[in-house]
């Protein structure tokens, strides 16, 4: 198929290049001249053909919203937009109905795999009607994981199912995180423990802890020890704090979830031994920035 990509970063470039070795074409567009293939989204989309596709990935809020505003001035009916980015679920019923003013279809798509997805693929959760799902279906297949049937859901036909189960999935990342890294912080102040990094690559097979998550904490361990060059300081992507305002208005206790999203908050205060963790962590799987120590 033909494809527009709107946000040529980490994520966006290497689902660029994963589609082009799939044999689909792919028309980028990306701020930076460097990356991008054409020099504006008008040009993009006079490159493809009707019905257009166009898939956006650029960061949640304005962004996002300033993108598929343009893109409505721009494609015409029966066209389609795919939000691939992290955007709230709410947005996405506001987005499907500005675009569906004009007869242009969307799909919101909550997107894992992080730096690593070029290689391995990426699970993808949608949102939206079968018939828009449809149009973009072949991009979905050459994304996700090979040689499974897993990795590709649609979650629900409303717009923001997709984004909804991704944030949820965050929410999770959150607290399986926050348990390695109090895990630990306690094994590595201890005297009785002498090898850590081996004691957490020990886990990694047979064990009902084995993780990509723990994977990368091992790497990140057999590197620096004591996580000695991270700063104890993580951000967080703004999925969490939407996981925990979704299980307050629907009345479903989340105290790991919500423990965890606080504990990101307390090493922006002082510096947090076992943020290091997470920090480690999150650069592995996202190449998120870390602070140096």
């Amino acid at each position: 198929m033909e494809i527009g990509l709107v946000g040529l970063g980490k994520m966006g470039g290497n689902m660029r290049e994963r589609l082009r070795r799939a044999g689909h074409t792919v028309v980028g567009y990306d701020r930076n001249p460097e990356v991008s293939d054409v020099e504006s989204l008008a040009a993009m989309v006079d490159k493809l053909p009707s019905p257009a596709v166009v898939w956006v990935m650029v960061p949640a809020g304005d962004p996002t919203r300033s993108t598929i505003g343009e893109l409505k001035e721009l494609l015409a009916e029966g066209d389609l937009v795919v939000d691939g980015g992290n955007s709230k679920y709410t947005d996405d019923a506001l987005n499907a109905a500005s675009l569906a003013e004009k007869g242009i279809g969307f799909v919101d798509c909550g997107v894992s795999g992080g730096v690593w997805g070029l290689e391995n693929g990426y699970a993808l959760m949608y949102g939206g009607s079968e018939q828009d799902a449809a149009k973009v279906m072949p991009a979905f297949e050459a994304l996700k994981p090979a040689d499974t049937p897993d990795g590709l859901v649609h979650c629900g036909p409303k717009p923001g199912a997709g984004h909804f189960a991704k944030m949820v999935h965050n929410g999770i990342e959150y607290a399986m995180m926050q348990a390695y890294a109090e895990g630990w912080e306690l094994l590595d102040k201890t005297e009785m423990v002498e090898n850590v990094p081996e004691v957490f690559a020990s886990w990694r097979t047979g064990t009902v802890v084995r993780s990509w998550l723990l994977d990368l904490l091992v790497d990140q361990l057999r590197a620096d020890e004591h996580l000695d060059a991270i700063k104890g300081y993580a951000d967080d992507s703004g999925e969490g704090r939407w996981t925990v305002e979704a299980a307050i208005e629907h009345a479903v206790p989340m105290p790991a979830i919500s423990a965890s999203l606080f504990a990101r908050f307390v090493s922006r205060q002082e510096d947090d031994h076992a943020m290091k963790a997470i920090s480690a962590m999150r650069n592995g799987f996202g190449g998120h920035a870390i602070k140096k120590d």
